[in-house]
């Protein structure tokens, strides 16, 4: 039949064109600069979307799943696959869940690959694991394989056979590999190279990352795998890719640290099967990452005693305290406008402390650029370091160490009083197991339980009384 030219261009579908931003998966119509919904620049990129090649009018009517009762589902907990990296076994919450999908992202360089193929060696002792790279050859794999395996004294170790290696980006064809190779463990390095080909998108795209991730999902929870997903991150440090990733999967876990320093940190933002917050320390060396078991102990381990302008404080990272030197420097401006710089806690905080100094404390800081350093490349975001960071300060514009043996712990107010922050006994603990005598801590108002008994318990009201005991010259 010769339908008209117009009648044939309605009934014919077609291939339109859209414009999705890449952080936020808004759509438009046409191309724009700044996403209207997230504020993201230059991240709405073109997608063709192709039409269905049919439609579907008439509605399913199967049932597929049956309600139960809460009292007749199975509540048998499942035992963990044991995890022989311990640092890594206490950010997962004990251990890998079969069947989970775990997403880890970081900067490039940072070592998202390395640890993860550690991970598929220790594994493949026990069982079958797959390690699919679509951005690596199966030989650059094997490399970095044989350096992590070499030892000091007997040279290379022999490697696994259970751990299987294929460059892939094809979903399908990783979908047949499983099939064949029925792995325990899956690691797919990344997410962002994997693409569908029913999908006219490129691979990266808000749309193949999402499909691909919903796959991945669904294999894991109907045959038990456990799915670990390298995610690629954005200049701002976030993973890449729609916002819904981070919901599709059990677990996101985010290596960070300084490129220049030895030191990662692998914490945990998300996790249905543990603890969240949780921080598993490593370091960086030839051999791989190398776990760190007394953290506190190694970022102390260079630190000058005595020197003004350095000060300890015991920062919680999950259930973990943590001991770090904050380095503070006061120098006079050379400019009209004095400095406030930062390196590894927040500026905004860094102004309220500086502020309070000069306010309540009579310190001439107008006149002083300042600098502040966590030592071994670490953040500290929570308030329990005001009071460190204050002392640094102070120390430095004083030109007066504080006490050598001293912890400084508590939040600083507007005021210039002291507020306490939370699981104090286990930072005074801690402090105490590294060989420090003197804690100054914020006054609590209901004492319903003695402090730790090997460590003397200083307690004050304000940032004045504060420095007056730990400066070791009086204010």
């Amino acid at each position: 039949m010769n339908f008209p030219y117009q009648v044939y261009n309605i009934l014919m579908p077609k291939t339109r064109t859209q414009y999705v931003c890449q952080q936020c998966g808004r759509t438009a119509a046409r191309p724009m600069g700044r996403c209207p919904q997230c504020g993201a620049w230059n991240s709405m990129v073109e997608e063709l979307i192709a039409p269905p090649a049919t439609i579907r009018h008439s509605r399913s009517t199967a049932v597929r799943s049956t309600p139960q009762r809460l009292s007749e589902v199975s509540g048998d907990v499942e035992e963990r696959l044991p995890l022989p990296i311990n640092e890594f076994a206490r950010v997962l919450g004990g251990g890998i869940v079969p069947g989970s999908i775990v997403l880890i992202g970081g900067d490039p360089g940072i070592g998202k690959s390395t640890l993860l193929l550690q991970v598929a060696l220790e594994m493949s002792h026990q069982s079958p694991v797959l390690y699919v790279s679509g951005e690596e050859s199966e030989r650059q794999i094997k490399m970095r394989a044989v350096r992590l395996l070499r030892d000091a004294n007997t040279g290379a170790l022999p490697l696994p056979d259970n751990l299987f290696l294929v460059t892939e980006t094809g979903l399908d064809a990783i979908l047949e590999h499983i099939t064949q190779v029925k792995p325990q463990l899956l690691i797919v390095d990344s997410i962002q190279t994997t693409t569908l080909p029913e999908l006219e998108s490129s691979a990266g795209s808000v749309s193949q990352v999402r499909e691909c991730a919903s796959r991945l999902r669904e294999l894991a929870k109907s045959s038990g795998i456990a799915v670990f997903l390298i995610g690629h991150v954005t200049k701002e440090g976030t993973i890449a890719g729609p916002r819904v990733l981070e919901h599709i999967v059990d677990t996101v876990l985010y290596l960070e640290g300084d490129r220049f320093q030895s030191y990662r940190l692998l914490r945990s933002v998300k996790n249905r099967f543990g603890a969240t917050s949780e921080v598993g320390v490593f370091e960086m060396g030839e051999h791989g990452m190398a776990e760190v078991a007394n953290p506190s102990e190694a970022f102390l381990a260079e630190r000058m005693v005595n020197a003004p302008g350095s000060a300890i404080a015991v920062t919680m990272e999950g259930t973990r305290p943590l001991l770090v030197e904050i380095q503070g420097l006061t120098s006079p401006t050379q400019f009209g406008n004095a400095r406030r710089t930062p390196n590894g806690v927040d500026f905004n905080r860094l102004l309220l402390t500086t502020a309070v100094l000069t306010r309540r404390l009579g310190l001439r800081l107008g006149e002083q650029d300042i600098f502040v350093n966590v030592v071994g490349g670490l953040t500290v975001s929570e308030p329990a370091a005001d009071l460190a960071i204050a002392a640094a300060i102070a120390s430095s514009m004083r030109n007066t160490p504080l006490r050598a043996d001293a912890v400084l712990i508590g939040e600083v107010g507007l005021s210039g009083e002291l507020r306490m922050v939370g699981q104090m006994n286990a930072r005074l603990k801690e402090a105490a197991s590294l060989g420090f005598k003197t804690a100054i801590i914020p006054q609590r108002m209901r004492k319903n339980e003695p402090w730790q008994a090997d460590i003397q318990v200083i307690e004050v009201r304000s940032l004045r009384q504060a420095l007056d005991h730990a400066l070791v010259e009086k204010v």
